[in-house]
């Protein structure tokens, strides 16, 4: 959660933003949540896999773009009146995802990395339309201690609804395997 939530500030989001969260695995989907406690109007998560939109519209997304690569950009694109979003959250580290987000991003947009990346991307678009590149590795104690921690025990997010199996420790192959092969978003491990 934590991770997500350092998406949403490392993008500069702000109350009324149009927001695209890149990734839904449990960052992504954490980032989702993060995105509207920073105040986010309208939250466009990427997703082509149906439970993961589904837990994405439950966590806050307002539209879902299932389509990849150059048909995504342009369905976000057509969500925003080809203007693009005030920011992204970056929750993948491919350097496709940092150049998709590039892409999406209106001019003067920030992008929230925190998808360890692969390799730097070379695309120039982020000169050109003036859009900054931040994140890196969460660090929690940067924020208030207690904002995430309050809005969970307020019940007001349930992040925890990213572990979608429980495996015991004898089974953690199983758990990491069900994460490999998409049946899980999260193993939790007890």
């Amino acid at each position: 959660m934590a991770t997500g939530y350092h998406s949403a500030a490392s993008a500069e989001v702000k109350e009324g933003d149009t927001v695209a969260v890149i990734g839904d695995g449990a960052v992504g989907l954490c980032g989702v949540i993060g995105a509207r406690l920073c105040g986010a109007k309208r939250i466009i998560f990427m997703s082509h896999h149906e439970d993961r939109a589904k837990l994405g519209r439950e966590f806050g997304a307002t539209d879902i773009v299932s389509e990849r690569g150059d048909d995504a950009i342009k369905k976000v694109m057509g969500l925003t009146n080809g203007v693009g979003v005030d920011a992204v959250q970056e929750c993948v580290g491919a350097v496709s995802a940092i150049e998709q987000a590039g892409k999406i991003a209106r001019p003067g947009a920030v992008i929230g990395r925190v998808g360890v990346p692969q390799t730097e991307p070379s695309s120039k678009t982020l000169f050109w339309k003036n859009i900054g590149l931040r994140g890196g590795i969460a660090n929690v104690t940067t924020y208030d201690k207690n904002i995430l921690l309050e809005v969970v025990l307020d019940g007001e997010i349930n992040p925890g609804k990213v572990f979608t199996k429980r495996f015991d420790l004898d089974h953690i192959q199983e758990a990491y395997e069900a994460m490999d092969k998409r049946e899980a978003i999260k193993s939790l491990v007890k």
